[in-house]
């Protein structure tokens, strides 16, 4: 099959697993980061994922290579749990390393599963990592299980290590780009052989991945945030389709795919980047707040302050704020050290969840008619927990204000999403909603909204910029697992993808 063949698909009935998860935010499913050739590449990568750690808290992993041999550490938690301990960087030598932190879309996360993985291959030692999700995993990973192969993971990741070894190909680039020409959805992937260090980001662009230089050293990197955290200067994004190979000799550029125009997912400007990244030439920032601004103008409130829900909705809601001239206030307040598994063992704890990640602040609140800006809604389970938290306080009126479209469509590209049918705004109109949530009012930004704060006129409904499929249902490759019969089989490879 011609990986070029990525004509726009419609979404068949859901066949996502059930979500295991407590609270009602999306997720993205991992963050990568790669160096080659600088002495302190461990210690280096590590800083990097810090600065990555909101792209997935429940695992992280460094493999390195000294010149003769790979060294791996793999854990379950955050980077700081592990990485920063001087024997776990110590047993990481060598001048080349990458790294991964990783969200798993649900089910459990496991250690074989934590990435990057690593593989002997006839070519040599090869370790890879990926953010993102193949929508033919399962339809290769059957193939190749039928030709005799052994996977020692769920991770769509150890798909392509498989394509890789059975390449006939006579030198590894080759190898690798035969490996990408069969797959299918969206990635950035970064790989290391005793070579090389290898990006690659898919046809379209939907996933990010950035090129660095830290003096005579090159970084790969998921978000430009991570090359300022350890003083890299920006060189410029990975193009979609293009492959990058990094070698003591330079830096090589191959684009095996057909040329064609970017389509960059959309949600990174609106939740996933942080907002000191630069993704695609804009200011994650800047975007955010420009959406604010344009909710202002398509859904404006007879209110007395405008709070955002903490943090992804500051930026929007500052926008908000100076287009309305409506005051800006902190009227809840985020606690961020509480951890995930604390919330997890009893359904009474559970129900207290949003309580212990959130606090009114009274004195901003009380008397006040509230106008409060989130990003996004997904379940809407959160939602009605602000909602009902503002008013405990004393609030007079509280009108919601979202910062992005209505969620209508699950994602299969390393978004943590859940079934449609859990999509609250794919079982109920606008009114629908604003009952649900017990707001006063209720609005979005509209697509044209959107589109406009990104610095576009309107959307190309012929072209799309961007990748928007969860609002408008126009998925921009094939969805290959999600066609056959959904089996127990399917679900449990799909929960452990990406």
């Amino acid at each position: 099959m011609n990986r070029s063949d990525t004509s726009s698909a419609s979404v068949p009935p859901s066949k996502n697993p059930p979500s295991l998860r407590a609270d009602d935010e999306l997720r993205e499913a991992c963050g990568v980061f790669g160096i080659f050739q600088n002495p302190d590449a461990a210690a280096i990568t590590t800083l990097g994922l810090h600065a990555l750690q909101h792209r997935g808290q429940e695992a992280a992993g460094i493999v390195s290579f000294d010149g003769n041999r790979f060294h791996t550490e793999r854990r379950l938690g955050l980077v700081g749990d592990h990485f920063t301990k001087l024997p776990v960087i110590e047993r990481l030598v060598g001048e080349s390393a990458i790294g991964h932190v990783r969200y798993s879309t649900t089910g459990e996360t496991i250690l074989r599963n934590v990435q990057p993985l690593f593989a002997d291959l006839d070519a040599g030692g090869f370790a890879l990592c990926h953010n993102g999700n193949l929508t033919n995993a399962l339809a290769l990973r059957e193939a190749l299980i039928e030709q005799g192969a052994i996977c020692q993971s769920t991770t769509d990741t150890e798909v392509i290590i498989h394509l890789v070894a059975r390449s006939k190909k006579a030198h590894f680039t080759e190898k690798f780009i035969e490996a990408l020409l069969q797959i299918e959805g969206g990635y950035a992937l970064v790989g290391l052989t005793n070579k090389k260090l290898i990006g690659a980001r898919d046809p379209l662009g939907i996933r990010p991945l950035v090129l660095g230089r830290l003096g005579d050293a090159y970084v790969l990197a998921s978000e430009s945030c991570a090359l300022d955290i350890i003083g890299a200067k920006f060189v410029r994004e990975v193009e979609n389709g293009e492959v990058v190979v990094i070698t003591k000799d330079g830096i090589e550029s191959h684009r095996p795919f057909p040329s064609r125009p970017p389509r960059p997912c959309i949600f990174e400007y609106i939740y996933f980047a942080r907002p000191d990244s630069i993704a695609g030439g804009l200011s994650v920032y800047d975007v955010r707040k420009r959406t604010g601004q344009q909710l202002a103008g398509e859904a404006p409130a007879n209110a007395d302050v405008i709070i955002p829900v903490p943090d992804s909705g500051v930026p929007a809601a500052i926008g908000y704020a100076q287009a309305s001239g409506i005051p800006f206030e902190l009227g809840i307040i985020r606690n961020h050290y509480v951890g995930r598994t604390f919330i997890e063992p009893e359904q009474q704890i559970r129900a207290l969840g949003v309580k212990l990640k959130h606090s009114a602040n009274r004195g901003a609140v009380e008397g006040q008619r509230v106008v409060l800006i989130d990003d996004s809604i997904v379940r809407g389970t959160t939602s009605v927990k602000i909602v009902e938290m503002m008013y405990e306080a004393g609030a007079r009126e509280v009108h919601m204000r979202i910062a992005s479209p209505p969620i209508k469509h699950p994602d299969f590209y390393g978004i943590d999403t859940p079934e449609q049918d859990n999509l609250l705004a794919a079982r109920h109109d606008l009114e629908g909603m604003r009952k649900y949530i017990g707001a006063d009012s209720l609005a979005f930004l509209s697509i044209e909204g959107l589109y406009r704060a990104m610095g576009l006129q309107a959307r190309d409904p012929e072209n799309p910029q961007f990748t928007d499929h969860c609002f408008t249902g126009d998925y921009p490759t094939r969805l290959t697992d999600q066609e056959g019969p959904a089996s127990q089989k399917q679900l449990s490879f799909l929960a452990e993808a990406g």
